[in-house]
C-alpha cells in the first residue's frame, strides 16, 4: 500500500471553483489510482476498500505506519492511505492544501482538522458529514463519551483524537521551600496565594510567583479569560450565537485578577517586562524566574528537561484553577485534533468505522498523545506518559503521579464557534487590557470600552 501521496503544486484558482459544490459532489478518486482503489469493488470475489486519510500529522508525532497497520490487521479488505498535506506538520500549509483538494474532484474519506476555527470553517463549507447518525446507532453520546464536546449547531461533525488540556506546571523545589503542597484541586484565589508566597528577593534577580505569557499582539488571549475558560459554556469573548459575552462577570473577574497580582502583590512578571524583554514561558520556568506558569500540556514533552533547556529542579503539575470551591474540577481549555468523515466520502459508513476506532483504541496504540476517550483508564494514560517522558533528558525529576491525575481529570469546555471576525475581537480587548495594566485607564473603562468595541465589530461584520 502507499502510505503517503505528496500533493501536487495546484493552481490557486481551484479553490475558487466552487468549493460547495466540491463537497457535494458524488464523484470520487481523484486519479487512476485513487479511483480503482477506492472503488468498493471486488478482487477475487473480496470486496475491498481504500480510504484516503488527509492529515497534517507528521510520522515522527503520529506513529502512522503502526497505527494504520494495527487498523489494516484487524480490518481485512481495508486499507488506509495517508495524504500527508504537510513535511513538517505545519497545519496552515496543510490547511490550504487541503482546501485545494477539496475543491477539486480528489477522493476524500477522512479528515482532520487541527483547531476549533478551521473545524468549525470547513463544517460551514460543508466538507464534513453529520456523525450523530452512525453514533445514535452505535448507541454512545460524543459528549459523554469524549471529554471534548466537538458539537456544532447542535450536531457532530468530527470525533477528538488527542487531548491537550491546559494546566500548571510548578517548581516542586520552590513549593517545599515555602511549606506548600501540590495541589490537586485549587481555585484562582489559591493560585493567588502560591504566587504571593513563592515570589521572592528584588530588582533584576527577583524571582516570581508566576508568569503570563500573555495577551500580546492579539495573541494568546486565554490569559484574558482565565476565570471564563473553566466554565462548561460560554467560555469565550463571544458566544456561539455569536454576541459578546463580555458582559459575562468572569471576564471582569479576570481583569481584577491579573490587575491584582502584578500591581497589589507583585507576583506575576511584570506585562511591561514581557513585551519590551520578549520573554518566553519556557525559560522564564525553566531558568527558575517564576515558579509556576499556566501553559498547554504539549509542554508534556519538555517538561522533563531537553537538550536545548535542561532541566535543573524538580517540576509537578497542578489542574487549572476554579473559580470558586463549589465548581467542578479540572475544566480548562483544551487542544485536540478533529476528526471527520468527508461529506463527498463514496465509503461513509466505513470511514465512520475508522473514526471512531482512530478516536478510541487507535489513540492507545499510537501511544503519542493522551486520548480525549473518556474511557481510557489512568495506568494507560501512565503508560503514555512513561513513553513521552523517557523522551525526555530527565523524566525522574517529573512528579509523574501529579501529571497523570491531573491529566485524567481534566475536561475541556464546549466549543464556541469561531466568528470570522475572530481576530479584530482579540485585538481590541488586547489593547484595552493594555490601558488597564499600563495605569491609563480603570477596570470600569476596561469592561465598558471592550463591551463598545466588540458589539461594534459585531454589528459591522453582520450587515
Amino acid at each position: 500500500m502507499k502510505r503517503k501521496r505528496w500533493l501536487t503544486g495546484a493552481a490557486a484558482g481551484m479553490l475558487l471553483i466552487s468549493l460547495l459544490s466540491g463537497c457535494g459532489g458524488s464523484s470520487g478518486g481523484g486519479d487512476s489510482e485513487g479511483a480503482a482503489s477506492g472503488s468498493g469493488g471486488s478482487s477475487g470475489g473480496q470486496d475491498k476498500v481504500n480510504l484516503r486519510l488527509y492529515t497534517y500529522g507528521t510520522e515522527e508525532a503520529y506513529n502512522w505506519s503502526k497505527t494504520l497497520k494495527a487498523y489494516e490487521d484487524a480490518n481485512p479488505g481495508v486499507t488506509i492511505e495517508l495524504v500527508q498535506l504537510s513535511e513538517k506538520g505545519d497545519t496552515q500549509e496543510a490547511s490550504k492544501k487541503l482546501d485545494l483538494e477539496a475543491a477539486s474532484s480528489a477522493q476524500m474519506d477522512i479528515l482532520m482538522f487541527s483547531d476549533p476555527a478551521g473545524y468549525a470553517q470547513r463544517v460551514a463549507l460543508g466538507m464534513a458529514e453529520p456523525l450523530d447518525d452512525y453514533i445514535a446507532k452505535d448507541g454512545y453520546k460524543e459528549e459523554t463519551d469524549y471529554k471534548v464536546d466537538t458539537r456544532l449547531n447542535g450536531k457532530v461533525y468530527a470525533l477528538p483524537g488527542k487531548f491537550n488540556p491546559w494546566y500548571v506546571l510548578l517548581n516542586k523545589d520552590h513549593l517545599d521551600e515555602a511549606g506548600l503542597s501540590v495541589p490537586t484541586d485549587w481555585t484562582w484565589d489559591q493560585f493567588a496565594d502560591y504566587a504571593k508566597k513563592l515570589t521572592k528577593g528584588e530588582g533584576a534577580s527577583k524571582r516570581y510567583g508566576t508568569y503570563f505569557h500573555g495577551p500580546q499582539g492579539g495573541g494568546w488571549l486565554e490569559f484574558l479569560k482565565l476565570k471564563m475558560e473553566n466554565q462548561p459554556e460560554n467560555s469565550d469573548f463571544l458566544k456561539a450565537d455569536g454576541s459578546s459575552n463580555l458582559d459575562d462577570p468572569n471576564f471582569r473577574a479576570t481583569l481584577e485578577l491579573r490587575l491584582k497580582m502584578e500591581k497589589e502583590d507583585q507576583s506575576s512578571v511584570p506585562y511591561t517586562d514581557m513585551i519590551s524583554q520578549k520573554l518566553n514561558y519556557r525559560t522564564q520556568f525553566f531558568n527558575q524566574s517564576a515558579s509556576m506558569i499556566v501553559i498547554g500540556s504539549w509542554m508534556n514533552t519538555e517538561i522533563g528537561g531537553t537538550d536545548k533547556v535542561p532541566l535543573e529542579f524538580n517540576v509537578a503539575v497542578a489542574p487549572f484553577p476554579k473559580n470558586k470551591e463549589g465548581d467542578p474540577t479540572g475544566i480548562t481549555p483544551v487542544t485536540t485534533d478533529y476528526v471527520a468523515v468527508a461529506a463527498k466520502s463514496k465509503h461513509k459508513e466505513e470511514a465512520y468505522k475508522f473514526v471512531r476506532w482512530y478516536t478510541t483504541e487507535g489513540q492507545t496504540v499510537q501511544g503519542k498523545n493522551i486520548p480525549a476517550w473518556s474511557q481510557v483508564k489512568s495506568d494507560q494514560v501512565e503508560q503514555i506518559i512513561d513513553t513521552i517522558l523517557a523522551g525526555t533528558k530527565t523524566p525522574e525529576k517529573v512528579d509523574k503521579k501529579s501529571l497523570v491525575d491531573t491529566l485524567v481529570a481534566s475536561k475541556a469546555s464546549a466549543i464556541v464557534p469561531p466568528a470570522s471576525y475572530q481576530a479584530e475581537v482579540f485585538k481590541a480587548v488586547n489593547e484595552e487590557y493594555e490601558k488597564l495594566i499600563l495605569g491609563n485607564q480603570d477596570i470600569d473603562a476596561t469592561v465598558k470600552n471592550s463591551q463598545e468595541r466588540v458589539n461594534k465589530i459585531i454589528e459591522s461584520n453582520q450587515k
